[in-house]
């Protein structure tokens, strides 16, 4: 199964990356192959907020909506990312943001394996290209929100 992990040095403080990963209805505009997101609900359980969501994702003839359950926590800060239904057996996605001297660090890591195997087997041939484009996407999408030049580097 695909899995990718990805920590970045990036200018801007953890609370200002994580709000930007936490708005999922807005990732339709930055985020590449993200047709369409919808918020089911948001619920306040205590020690974190419980979001919803339903994101539909578009790549050439495969279009397909499914359902995340997201965990946003605040102390330390996080976002955990739990797949609900549609074309995957099985996904998950977290991220950690914390401050650093000269900005935050993130970490993001998904690992996903697909109920249809073409799309398994043709998922491998482009995912590590797809998932570098998708945290590249974040940091331009900060760098607009936030201004700066955005001196990332990956580790």
């Amino acid at each position: 199964m695909p899995q990718h992990s990805e920590t970045r040095a990036l200018p801007w403080t953890a609370r200002q990356m994580f709000d930007l990963v936490a708005d999922v209805a807005a990732y339709p505009t930055f985020l590449p192959w993200v047709a369409a997101a919808r918020i089911r609900s948001v619920t306040d359980e205590g020690d974190h907020r419980l979001m919803l969501a339903d994101l539909v994702v578009s790549f050439k003839v495969f279009r397909e909506r499914f359902g995340s359950r997201v965990e946003l926590r605040e102390d330390p800060l996080r976002i955990d990312i739990e797949y609900l239904d549609g074309p995957f057996h099985h996904m998950r996605s977290n991220w950690a943001f914390s401050d650093t001297d000269h900005g935050c660090e993130i970490a993001f890591h998904v690992d996903f394996e697909f109920r249809n195997r073409l799309l398994q087997g043709a998922a491998g041939f482009f995912f590590y290209d797809a998932m570098q484009r998708i945290v590249r996407a974040f940091e331009t999408r900060a760098r607009a929100i936030y201004g700066g030049t955005g001196g990332a580097t990956a580790r």
